[in-house]
C-alpha cells in the first residue's frame, strides 16, 4: 500500500490567463504518452484543439473555463494533473482545486513577469503551506531579463527562489537553456511535435564555444558564476515547507525545457499529504477509505447528460461496489462504475488509493464539501465558496422548453459555478457568480447542452447576505421591514440582498442581534 501512495503525485498548474498553462499541460501529456501529437490552443494549421479543453467554449475562446483532471503514468510514478482557468472570473473554481492538490506549478510569461491572478494564487498556495515550483514560459520570444524576473519573482511571490535552468539570451537569439541540476546543455530547435536533443558539456573547456558561440559561453559562464553566488543551494526541505521556489525556463508551445521541469518534479515533488479535517488528522497511510468532492461537473458526456463529482482520496484505498458512508446524508451508497479522467475520456477503475482523484456518478446526491468514509463521522474543511457580487435576473426565453431550462439551471448550480436565489417579494429567480463571464458561459451551456434558452435582466444588488438570528422576533421583524429584499437560497436558508453598502451598514446597526454571514459556510 505504501508504495502505492508513494508513486502518487497530484498537482495543479496555475496562472494568469495566456501565460501557457494548457500548453503546458498538453506537453506533459505528450512526454506521458497519453496523446501522439500536441494540440494548440490557438492555431490555424494544427486543427486539433488542446487535449484539457474539451468543452465548445473554450474550443472556440481559447480559454479555459473549468479544471480539468488527467493522470498518466511516466517513469515509475503515477501524475495526476488539475489544469486550471486563469480568468479570474473563474477563479473560484480554482480555489477549490488548491484544496485538493498536495503542490502546484506556476507559469509565468518571460515578458509580463508576475501578473495580479497570478499573486492571488500564491496567498492562497501560502496559506496551506503548498511547495511550489515556478515555470518561465515563452522564452522563444523577447523576454525579461533573467535576473530582473527572478527578483521580480522574490518581490511579488514572497517566496525565495532557486534556479535550476538558466536561458541563454530569449527572443529570435534563444539558444537553449543549460541545467544546473543536471550540468547539461539542452540546445534550442524550434519543433512543436518532437523533443529537442542534450549535450553534456563541462562548461570551463572550449566545447562549450564550439556549441553556442564565444561570446555567448562568456557570458553564460559569468551568469552562472553569478547565480552561484547569489541564490542558496538547493533545499528539498526548504521547497517541501512552501518557502522556496525552483525555477526553470523553457517554451511550453515548442516543447522546450518541459522534460527537465517533469524529471526534477517527479523526483522532488510530495507524494499525498496528510488532510485536516474538523475531527483530527487523517494521514494517507490509514487503512481505512476516506475522500472529499471538491468539485461536481455536469454534461461530461453530451449523450447520457450525467453529472460526475470529483472526489479526492486523502487516505487508504477506495474499491468499486464497496459500500461507502455519506456522512452528510447519513446512509451507505456504493458505487458500480467509478471513473478516472483524461480531461473528457473517462474509463471504470477498479480501486484508487490516497492522491488519486476519481469521478463517482452524481444523480443529485453530492454537494462540494461532502465526505465518504467507512463509517467514521469525518468533516473536511477549507473548501472556499464565495459571496457573489453581480446579480441578474434569469428569465425563460422559450415557454415552451420550461422543465429543460429548470433541470439546466439545477445541474449547473450544483456546479457552484453560481449561485440561484428566489426574490420572496415577487418569486423571480436571481444567479449570483463573482465575474461577468459566468453570465455569458451559462447562457451558452444552457442553450447547447440542455437545449433551454435564457435571457438576463438587470438588477442591481450590492452584496447578498446569509442571515440567522437566535431572537426570533428580531429576525421576524427584520424580514417585514425588507420584505422586498429578501431571499430564499436552494436550502431554503434566509438570504437579505443588500442594494448598497449603506443599507447593509444600517442594517447591522439597527438590527443587533442578527449575524450577516458573507459565505454559506456557517
Amino acid at each position: 500500500m505504501n508504495n502505492e501512495i508513494e508513486r502518487r503525485r497530484t498537482f495543479a498548474i496555475i496562472a494568469h490567463p495566456d501565460a501557457g498553462k494548457t500548453s503546458l499541460t498538453e506537453k506533459l501529456l505528450l512526454f506521458g504518452g497519453q496523446i501522439q501529437v500536441a494540440g494548440a490552443v490557438k492555431s490555424n494549421k494544427i486543427k486539433k484543439t488542446a487535449t484539457s479543453d474539451w468543452m465548445d467554449i473554450e474550443k472556440q475562446r481559447g480559454i479555459s473555463v473549468t479544471t480539468s483532471v488527467m493522470e498518466f503514468d511516466y517513469n515509475d510514478y503515477k501524475i495526476n494533473i488539475l489544469d486550471t482557468p486563469g480568468h479570474q472570473d473563474f477563479a473560484e473554481d480554482t480555489y477549490r482545486t488548491l484544496t485538493a492538490v498536495d503542490s502546484v506549478i506556476i507559469v509565468v510569461d518571460g515578458a509580463k513577469g508576475v501578473e495580479t491572478q497570478t499573486r492571488k494564487l500564491m496567498e492562497v498556495c501560502r496559506m496551506r503551506n503548498t511547495p511550489v515550483i515556478i515555470f518561465v514560459n515563452k522564452m522563444d520570444r523577447e523576454a525579461k531579463d533573467p535576473f530582473d524576473l527572478l527578483d521580480e519573482l522574490e518581490e511579488e511571490l514572497v517566496i525565495s527562489v532557486r534556479p535550476l535552468t538558466w536561458p541563454i539570451e530569449s527572443g529570435p537569439r534563444f539558444k537553449g537553456v543549460y541545467n544546473l541540476y543536471e550540468h547539461k546543455l539542452n540546445l534550442f530547435q524550434p519543433s512543436k511535435q518532437v523533443v529537442t536533443e542534450k549535450v553534456e558539456v563541462d562548461i570551463h573547456t572550449e566545447e562549450l564555444d564550439n556549441q553556442i558561440g564565444a561570446s555567448l559561453a562568456e557570458k553564460l559562464r559569468g551568469e552562472l558564476e553569478l547565480v552561484d553566488g547569489v541564490y542558496p543551494e538547493f533545499n528539498v526541505e526548504e521547497y517541501l515547507k512552501g518557502d522556496m521556489a525552483p525555477v526553470f525556463f523553457g517554451s511550453a508551445l515548442n516543447n522546450f525545457g518541459v522534460q527537465e521541469l517533469l524529471d526534477t518534479f517527479v523526483e522532488i515533488a510530495p507524494s499525498p499529504r496528510p488532510t485536516k479535517t474538523e475531527e483530527r488528522e487523517v494521514k494517507p497511510d490509514e487503512s481505512k477509505f476516506t475522500g472529499f468532492v471538491f468539485k461536481i461537473t455536469a454534461n461530461i458526456d453530451p449523450n447520457h447528460r450525467s453529472c460526475i463529482a470529483f472526489c479526492k482520496v486523502c487516505s487508504g484505498r477506495f474499491s468499486r461496489n464497496t459500500p461507502y458512508y455519506h456522512v452528510r446524508h447519513d446512509k451507505t451508497m456504493r458505487f458500480s462504475s467509478p471513473t478516472q479522467f483524461m480531461a473528457q475520456r473517462k474509463t471504470t477503475v477498479d480501486e484508487a488509493w490516497a492522491g488519486d482523484i476519481i469521478g463517482l456518478p452524481d444523480n443529485g446526491t453530492f454537494k462540494i464539501g461532502d465526505t465518504l468514509t467507512e463509517g467514521e463521522k469525518l468533516h473536511f474543511r477549507g473548501i472556499p465558496s464565495f459571496s457573489p457580487e453581480m446579480f441578474k435576473y434569469i428569465e425563460n426565453a422559450d415557454p415552451m422548453k420550461q422543465k429543460q431550462l429548470a433541470k439546466g439551471i439545477d445541474q449547473l448550480m450544483d456546479e457552484g459555478v453560481a449561485q440561484l436565489f428566489v426574490n420572496q417579494f415577487n418569486g423571480r429567480k436571481i444567479i449570483g457568480t463573482v465575474g461577468q463571464l459566468q453570465f455569458e458561459v451559462i447562457q451558452y451551456r444552457l442553450e447547447n447542452e440542455y437545449n433551454a434558452k435564457c435571457r438576463w435582466e438587470p438588477v442591481s444588488l450590492y452584496k447578498a447576505c446569509w442571515v440567522e438570528s437566535d431572537d426570533p422576533e428580531e429576525l421576524e421583524a427584520f424580514k417585514k421591514r425588507k420584505y422586498q429584499y429578501m431571499a430564499k437560497d436552494r436550502e431554503g436558508r434566509d438570504v437579505f440582498l443588500a442594494d448598497s453598502n449603506y443599507v447593509l451598514q444600517m442594517a447591522q446597526m439597527d438590527f443587533k442581534h442578527i449575524k450577516f454571514h458573507f459565505t454559506s459556510e456557517f
